[in-house]
């Protein structure tokens, strides 16, 4: 099975008053939604059967606080203020209508929509959102994303308007900020850490309400009290499946609407199996073969770049990676996703990359390397041999390991592929003290080019695996994120698309997919490469709910 990452599923302990209030609330809600005009068609329609992985049994528990949340918890029933997506430029307004800056970009002020009621029929307003940024500065373990590291308050300023200040200025950080779910204050208050709730009867803005639950199967309907209406799509079904195996085969038939499985070969097992069985897997983040530039040799330019060019990365593309994740661009850019980022000045020689083994052995010598008498190039007798970190049971990555190896090998540079458990080999990249010399690993995106470069290239980044330490980048990142001008920000990401292309901090790769597969025998409206308007993988929270309400049943 190659990579897989997603989120596994844990109960947590209820407290009893929960249990009592909740149930009430969610009674009443299902009471009114079940007894709605729209409900009601003159046709039956299809349930929507969304498999977003095979994660085995479900555990009761929707609380949005847990990443063991189940499947469909935010998006489909919580919701931010804004949704920016990282697969096309949009930014969908939600819970809030507008944002604006002022104060240096110190302060953001954010205008909420009117008239959206939660699922339960009392109202939304400003102080859920005050209440809900404050329950995550009570109980830090609930802010995952690290929310109040820059803010310094949260004001509610009548019930239709919030004003965020920060304590620096951070425009790119505004997507965590407007990103964070909304939960509502009179479920939540007095309910304690929310980190160990079991939220069994949610209440939520989204477009679904749960209908039911149990172990090996969960059900949604239409929030017929929803701000956007009522959603086309009325019934939607989560059935648990254990393995890919079972999960590929109904998908082939056509029993599963949506997933984001991982599926080999998948124009023979499954596009070729109906018309109707569809895929689409957009670039959202870089495979990278990180360098640790602590280590004098990886830390010579001429090194790294005769790595690069001697590289195949078609091989990786159509091997490793099965034909699914082209080469990536040097630049580090996510392309097509940051097309509007690229610098139209860039080289071209800057835009694309070259397999050239030859010109790799020439840069080694003109750099004062030899080869020794086992074909090895060294210097002042250290040689060019590392080990290369990697997942043991990711197959794609494993096999692009060992394509790697080949590849170095018959230029002179000696690599040993290092296959490791999860644990350890995270920790051997990411702990402070970095256990490794080259490791491939993924790379941490956002709306924005930004993102991946802040996570990797910035001295405190939260995924700066190679160590990279330069000030000019720094202060480069620094400018992005403490202006809100568009032309200022082109500016920066193209420096630093140039210094990545250019000075190769670490080798880019290919391209990380996302998997989304969707048959549409019932359903129309869904993302494609024709219609790429929204990352369309069924676990990715918050654009799922919107994927849904852009549906509509064939007639």
């Amino acid at each position: 099975m190659a990579k897989k990452r997603t989120l596994g599923l844990l109960g947590v302990s209820a407290a009893m008053v929960l249990a009592l209030t909740g149930a009430s609330q969610y009674a009443a809600a299902a009471v009114h939604n079940a007894a709605h005009p729209a409900q009601k068609t003159s046709a039956p329609q299809q349930p929507l059967t969304i498999v977003p992985a095979p994660n085995g049994n479900f555990q009761d528990n929707f609380n949005p606080f847990l990443t063991s949340a189940n499947y469909g918890t935010v998006g489909l029933i919580y919701q931010p203020l804004f949704y920016f997506d990282n697969i096309s430029p949009h930014v969908f307004p939600l819970l809030g209508t507008k944002y604006s800056w002022s104060n240096q970009n110190k302060t953001l002020t954010v205008l909420l929509r009117h008239g959206v009621k939660w699922s339960d029929g009392k109202a939304f307003t400003s102080s859920d959102v005050l209440f809900t940024f404050n329950l995550l500065k009570q109980y830090p373990a609930a802010d995952t994303n690290g929310v109040w590291s820059q803010l310094s308050s949260v004001q509610a300023k009548g019930s239709y308007e919030v004003v965020f200040n920060f304590k620096v200025a951070n425009v790119p950080f505004a997507s965590y900020v407007l990103g964070a779910f909304i939960v509502p204050q009179h479920r939540w208050a007095g309910l304690g850490d929310p980190t160990k709730v079991n939220m069994a009867t949610p209440v939520g803005t989204g477009p679904y309400v749960l209908q039911s639950f149990n172990t090996q199967d969960y059900k949604f309907f239409s929030n017929l009290q929803y701000w956007g209406g009522a959603p086309a799509v009325r019934h939607i079904n989560f059935p648990a499946y254990s393995g890919n195996q079972s999960a590929d085969l109904a998908l082939a038939k056509g029993q599963i609407d949506w997933s984001g499985i991982f599926i080999p070969s998948i124009q023979s097992v499954y596009a070729s199996q109906s018309p109707h069985n569809k895929y689409w897997f957009p670039p959202s983040n870089v495979v990278m073969l990180y360098t640790n530039l602590k280590d004098p040799l990886l830390a010579q330019l001429p090194v790294r770049q005769a790595m690069s060019l001697a590289i195949n990365r078609q091989q990786l593309y159509m091997e490793g990676e099965y034909g699914y994740e082209p080469v990536a661009s040097p630049t580090g850019l996510v392309l097509p996703a940051d097309k509007s980022w690229l610098d139209p000045s860039l080289p071209a020689a800057d835009k694309s990359f070259s397999y050239n083994p030859a010109q790799a052995i020439k840069i080694l010598e003109q750099a004062g390397f030899k080869k020794n008498a086992n074909g090895i190039f060294e210097k002042n007798g250290k040689p060019l041999s590392f080990t290369l970190q990697v997942v043991s049971g990711w197959t794609d990555w494993d096999t692009d390991c060992s394509l790697i190896e080949q590849d170095l090998k018959n230029i002179g540079i000696q690599v040993t592929v290092q296959e490791e458990q999860f644990g350890s080999y995270f920790s051997n990249i990411n702990s402070p003290k970095k256990n490794y010399q080259l490791a491939i690993s993924w790379t941490n995106t956002g709306p924005s080019p930004y993102f991946l470069y802040q996570n990797m290239l910035n001295s405190q980044g939260g995924f700066n695996v190679e160590q990279l330490n330069n000030p000019m980048i720094n202060q480069t990142l620094n400018s992005f994120s403490t202006t809100s001008s568009p032309t200022v920000q082109h500016k920066d990401i193209y420096t630093l698309e140039k210094y990545m292309a250019q000075q190769l901090p670490s080798i880019p790769l290919v391209f990380g997919a996302t998997w989304y597969e969707y048959n549409d025998a019932n359903y129309t409206g869904w993302p494609s490469a024709s219609n790429p308007y929204i990352n369309a993988a069924p676990w990715n929270a918050v654009s799922n709910g919107i994927v849904l309400t852009h549906l509509r049943p064939r007639s």
